[in-house]
């Protein structure tokens, strides 16, 4: 039986989201843009919440066309408001709409979003070596210096704890436990690539 990371459980597609998705590097900038998104919704929620709405979400959100959403409507906006397939949170609906403006702002100034955010961690994922979950940290001296700049870039929803969060889940660190199967995967897909 494979050792995994004791926070995700047994539900299938928690278990799931740890031994595919949590962890690998992702320098695509829609998924980015689709991560910072899901990251910003879960604030004061289970990530479990969210997984189980990201079908709706990638609906809703016409597949994170981050042009298309910095250009919703006040109605657009409502329209979200009302889908019960999401978060109906207008602050957190609003900051998705500014976050596309964000994005499309840095594409324009450093070449892609992926460029502007791994810069972060020198282009390549910080490998860290927690042995337990006490040991992982909420937020880290990258999270919170991300924060800040997004927060100056006119980003909501973007705090330490819930960059961090995004970086974890994009990549950009590693950490699975040591002794989780998918520690070992990462670091080897990272070694190779």
């Amino acid at each position: 039986m494979k050792k995994r990371c004791p926070w995700c459980g047994s539900d299938p597609l928690y278990v799931d989201y740890h031994d595919l998705e949590w962890g690998v590097p992702i320098r695509d900038d829609r998924l980015l843009f689709e991560f910072l998104v899901h990251e910003g919704a879960q604030a004061g929620l289970s990530w479990l919440t969210i997984l189980r709405k990201r079908e709706n979400y990638r609906r809703a959100f016409h597949g994170f066309d981050a042009q298309r959403v910095a250009s919703y409507s006040t109605a657009e906006v409502e329209r979200l408001l009302a889908d019960p397939g999401i978060v109906r949170n207008r602050l957190k609906v609003d900051a998705a709409v500014k976050n596309a403006r964000g994005v499309l702002a840095i594409q324009e100034e450093f070449g892609s979003f992926a460029d502007f955010l791994w810069r972060y961690v020198d282009h390549r994922p910080r490998r860290n070596a927690w042995r337990t979950l006490a040991e992982v940290p909420a937020l880290s001296e990258v999270s919170d210096r991300l924060s800040r700049d997004l927060k100056q870039r006119g980003f909501g929803f973007v705090g330490s704890t819930i960059c961090y969060a995004f970086m974890q889940a994009v990549g950009m660190v590693n950490d699975h436990l040591v002794d989780c199967f998918r520690y070992a995967e990462l670091q080897e897909t990272e070694a190779s690539s």
